[in-house]
């Protein structure tokens, strides 16, 4: 891969890097973020973060909060495929903005891009509640990626708080475990506020995504309306939308 661009900041390498027709964020060695504005599916993670808004019939998610922005592909995939009125993101890293702004085309009306620490902006948040909130809040150690907050019952109550009433809350987890043993599964409290949690995950990554839904639903919704989406169509051969899905409640 050809370095486009790179920039050190406070002890922390930046870089965007070319692969094929795709550009891609890379902090301090660990892969963020992928643009391909002719092919917004990227194959990796950031398309299971999208899919939880597909339990929902079109038109529905109106209003989207994504935790954690890197390079913005999320925001790109869910403004052309869900088009909600409103995509908030909110991302500590201003270089990380400055990328998704100059090299990522987070540009239009329909985002909006909050540079703030993720957590207490959302502790302080008083605005209208969301459909969709997407936690993929990570940080660097050791040229790993790291989860930033722990997803036990303070966080789930704080998301919770900013949540429409038959909203779904998205986390990214690093592995499995982490997932099984998240307060919105094994806290009584948190986990009786879900009627429905689903585990998605992929042949092509290590991570593991959950969808905490806060009404019944069911995965023959999504995988329907997932194939009555141009561009999704998990059927195709052509499609690269690659997934796995499984009921934990």
């Amino acid at each position: 891969m050809a370095i486009v661009w790179s920039k050190k900041a406070a002890g922390t390498l930046y870089e965007v890097r070319s692969a094929g027709n795709s550009l891609r964020l890379y902090t301090d060695g660990v892969f963020h973020s992928q643009y391909n504005a002719s092919q917004l599916l990227t194959g990796h993670v950031w398309d299971l973060l999208m899919l939880p808004a597909f339990f929902y019939s079109p038109n529905t998610i109106k209003r989207v909060l994504v935790l954690g922005v890197g390079g913005g592909a999320v925001l790109h995939m869910l403004r052309k495929f869900v088009a909600p009125d409103l995509i908030v993101g909110v991302e500590l890293n201003p270089q990380h903005i400055y990328i998704g702004r100059r090299f990522f085309n987070l540009k239009h009306s329909g985002i909006q891009l909050i540079e703030a620490d993720a957590i207490e902006w959302l502790k302080r948040y008083k605005g209208d509640k969301f459909d969709m909130i997407v936690d993929d809040l990570f940080a660097e150690k050791e040229g790993e990626p790291v989860s930033v907050v722990k997803a036990n019952r303070r966080w789930f109550s704080c998301m919770l708080k900013q949540l429409n009433k038959e909203g779904v809350i998205v986390r990214n987890f690093i592995n499995r475990d982490e997932l099984l043993s998240s307060a919105g599964l094994k806290n009584p409290y948190i986990a009786e506020k879900f009627s429905s949690v689903f585990r998605l995950n992929s042949c092509f990554n290590e991570n593991f995504v959950a969808a905490y839904v806060k009404k019944r639903v069911s995965s023959g919704e999504l995988r329907k309306n997932l194939i009555d989406t141009p561009g999704l169509n998990p059927t195709l051969k052509t499609s690269r939308l690659r997934y796995s899905i499984r009921r934990l409640k």
